[in-house]
């Protein structure tokens, strides 16, 4: 887990990220107490963003496909709220990174559809139309290969299987190729932490599907999450 002020007029942080390791279970209140910590370290006041790895309508968690289970029905914007001090307001990781790239990024004035996927512990996915954001898309979990996409195709599973990049990339092109089946987008942005890495496997990247690496890298979740963030409506 990890955090950082934001300059919503450039999309850069205002100094370097700070992190903590995800807490094992990660539970409701085992994350709450990391995002208190987190706040502390940046002795910060005001409206807080959190993207967080799960389907969130309203505030509330109804996956956990990453996280602890209990997580499920949970009001995140509460508990991260009374945990923090501040206001809370918390947004699918993959479309507050899709959110991000769109504003400041390269799908910045891109028509047509867009489709934002991050690379990690699982595969997140944020899917946009002419700019209008279609949450909670979940793409991580389409059967890829006889199993879930992110099994197979996630820089987790790039580790766990002791995949070469070009290895990898081969997972990750039947992966797009799959989804633009589907979905027909007009332009991929790939993100996650392996987004820093792109020479390293974009090169065997063989889909003829308009594919670009995300330009702000791994620290798209946490502008997106801001950006949410400012443009949620004053309770």
């Amino acid at each position: 887990m990890k955090a950082a002020p934001v300059d919503l007029a450039t999309g850069e942080l205002v100094g370097e990220r700070y992190r903590i390791s995800t807490p094992q279970p990660a539970t409701p209140a085992a994350m709450a107490d990391v995002v208190r910590r987190l706040v502390e370290h940046f002795e910060w006041q005001g409206p807080l963003g959190v993207a967080f790895p799960a389907v969130v309508r309203d505030g509330v968690v109804s996956s956990a496909a990453n996280v602890d289970k209990s997580w499920i029905g949970t009001d995140a914007d509460a508990v991260f709220t009374e945990a923090a001090g501040c206001d809370v307001h918390v947004i699918n990781d993959a479309d507050a990174a899709g959110m991000a790239e769109l504003r400041y990024g390269v799908a910045a004035g891109r028509k047509g559809v867009v489709l934002m996927l991050t690379f990690g512990t699982g595969i997140g996915s944020g899917l946009f139309n002419d700019g209008v954001l279609v949450p909670n898309t979940e793409f991580g979990h389409l059967e890829l290969d006889g199993a879930e996409a992110e099994e197979r195709a996630s820089a987790a599973a790039r580790d766990r299987d002791g995949l070469s990049w070009a290895e990898w990339a081969g997972r990750v092109d039947r992966y797009i190729d799959h989804i633009t089946a589907l979905v027909s987008p007009d332009l991929v942005v790939l993100g996650g932490g392996v987004s820093k890495r792109a020479d390293k496997w974009m090169p065997h990247l063989t889909t003829t599907t308009d594919v670009e690496v995300a330009r702000l890298f791994n620290t798209a979740g946490i502008v997106g999450a801001a950006l949410a963030r400012r443009h949620e409506p004053s309770p």
